[in-house]
C-alpha cells in the first residue's frame, strides 16, 4: 500500500466514527507540491451528485496534472455521412460539461479567416465560436472549474487572409479573461473560470500546455517541454479492444504510480477504430466495449491519480466514476 493510500485510509477510518456518508464521499484534500494529500486538514464532503461543480470541491493548490479527469476525443463529432465512420459522441458540448467532462478534444479547419469544427473532411454543424460560448456559458455559471481545450487544425485550410496562431488569437482577443495562457500546467486556483489550452498547433508565442511538436501516430510517448511533459497514448487504430485497453489502462496506471511526483500530465486515449472492409473505420466498434471496461474498471478503482482520459460517447456514469476517484 503507497504513502497515499495509507493516510487516505487512516483519515477516512477517522472521520467515519463521526460522521455518516449516504450518498456522498468523504474527503481530506490537503496538497503538498501541488498534490493532492489526505493529511490533518479540514473536512470537506463531496456530493456525487453534484458532478457538474466537482472541481470546486479540490483546493486551489492542487495542479491540473495531479487529478483524473474525464475528457471527450473530437468532442464536436456528432455527424456523419455513413454510420460509424465519423461521429464520435451523442452529447452536445454542454451536456458533456455538466456531466463532468473537463478536457475537450476541438478540431478547427481553418476556412475563410474562421474556425470550422470537422472531423476528418466532413464538417460537424458547428463552429469554435459555438464551442467557446458553450464553454462560456457553462463557466459562468459553474465559475469554479476549470476546461483544459485541445485545440488542433483538422482538413484542408482555404480561403484565409491570416495563418491560423493570427486566427487563433483573434478568438482570444474577443474575450481574453475567458483563457488562461500562460505556458505550462497551471494549479487549479489560476485556472478556476477559465479555459486552459492544450495547444496542438505551432506558434511563435509560448502558450499555454505545448502539445504542438513530437506528437506521435498510432502510438505511446512522450513530449519533452523542458520543465514539465506530457506522457500520452493515442493508439487509434485497433485491432484488439482488450490490447487497446490494456494501453489505456497502462498509462493511467503510470499516473497512479507516479503519485504527482513529477511534473508530467498523463493522457490516454480511450477512443479509436477498428478497420472493415476498404479501410472504412467503425467508432463504435471499439467505444461499445472500451467504454464498458473503463466504467467497470473506475467502478471499483482506488483513490488516486489517473490523469486525462478523452473517451468516445461519453455518458454519465462513465464520467461520473471518473470524477469520483478523485475522492
Amino acid at each position: 500500500m503507497t504513502y497515499l493510500k495509507q493516510n487516505l485510509w487512516m483519515a477516512v477510518a477517522a472521520a467515519m466514527t463521526l460522521f455518516s456518508c449516504s450518498q456522498e464521499e468523504e474527503l481530506l484534500p490537503g496538497t503538498v507540491n501541488g498534490v493532492l494529500h489526505a493529511e490533518e486538514v479540514s473536512l470537506v464532503t463531496f456530493n456525487t451528485e453534484d458532478v457538474a461543480n466537482w472541481m470546486s470541491y479540490l483546493p486551489d493548490a492542487v495542479s491540473l496534472n495531479n487529478l483524473t479527469i474525464p475528457g471527450t476525443h473530437d468532442s464536436g463529432a456528432r455527424h456523419e455521412p455513413v454510420s460509424g465512420t465519423a461521429k464520435t459522441q451523442e452529447l452536445s458540448i454542454s451536456q458533456q460539461l455538466e456531466i463532468g467532462v473537463r478536457f475537450l478534444d476541438i478540431r478547427c479547419r481553418h476556412y475563410q479567416d474562421a474556425f470550422v469544427i470537422h472531423h476528418g473532411s466532413i464538417y460537424q454543424h458547428l463552429n469554435f465560436d459555438d464551442v467557446l460560448n458553450a464553454c462560456k456559458q457553462f463557466l459562468q455559471q459553474h465559475p469554479d472549474e476549470t476546461i483544459i481545450m485541445s485545440v488542433k487544425q483538422e482538413y484542408n485550410a482555404e480561403g484565409n487572409t491570416m495563418s491560423f496562431p493570427e486566427a487563433f488569437n483573434a478568438y482570444v482577443q474577443q474575450d481574453p479573461t475567458l483563457w488562461h495562457l500562460p505556458p505550462g500546467i497551471p494549479e487549479l486556483g489560476e485556472a478556476r473560470g477559465k479555459i486552459v489550452l492544450f495547444r496542438r498547433f505551432g506558434t511563435s508565442e509560448n502558450i499555454g500546455i505545448n502539445a504542438s511538436h513530437s506528437w506521435g501516430d498510432k502510438t505511446t510517448f512522450t513530449i519533452d517541454n523542458g520543465s514539465y511533459s506530457l506522457r500520452i497514448q493515442d493508439e487509434y487504430v485497433v485491432s484488439s479492444n482488450t490490447a487497446k485497453f490494456d494501453k489505456v489502462v497502462q498509462v493511467m496506471e503510470e499516473a497512479f504510480e507516479a503519485e504527482g511526483t513529477g511534473n508530467t500530465l498523463f493522457v490516454s486515449f480511450a477512443s479509436g477504430y477498428k478497420q472493415i472492409l476498404w479501410a472504412i473505420p467503425n467508432i463504435p466498434g471499439v467505444s461499445n466495449e472500451i467504454n464498458p471496461m473503463l466504467n467497470s474498471y473506475f467502478s471499483t478503482a482506488d483513490q488516486g491519480i489517473y490523469g486525462v482520459i478523452p473517451l468516445d460517447f461519453v455518458n454519465a456514469e462513465l464520467a461520473g466514476n471518473i470524477v469520483n476517484s478523485n475522492f
